[in-house]
């Protein structure tokens, strides 16, 4: 089934858009549908916020999903290439990552879970 994080960056910037986790884990569920864009490599880009914003979902291998970036709409219309290969980097760093090193970003709140 996997589960749901979102990063400390992320947190803060769907805080400021008024994104709530009801409405993020509803989105996990559809993006585990396919109704998402797949950007390869374990990124996703979906909708939200009545598609005035679009978050990116790390996820590799399915048992992680990770929010890490949210962008209006209005201020761009995608990430950038070197973006995205960061982001496939860091889907593949999450993907590896033991439950001691999930855990110890969890009790450094690099980590949020929500959807439990």
């Amino acid at each position: 089934m996997g589960r749901t994080f979102k990063t400390r960056w992320f947190a803060k910037a769907a805080m400021k858009a008024g994104i709530a986790d009801v409405e993020l884990c509803a989105a996990i569920e559809e993006a585990k549908k396919g109704q998402a864009d797949d950007l390869g490599g374990g990124v996703l880009k979906k909708r939200l916020n009545r598609n005035d914003h679009r978050s990116i979902i790390l996820m590799k291998g399915g048992d992680r999903w990770i929010y890490a970036y949210l962008f209006a709409k209005k201020d761009r219309a995608n990430i950038e290439k070197d973006e995205l290969a960061d982001f496939r980097k860091l889907a593949k760093f999450y993907a590896a990552a033991t439950e001691a090193e999930i855990k110890k970003l969890l009790d450094d709140k690099a980590l949020t879970e929500i959807c439990q």
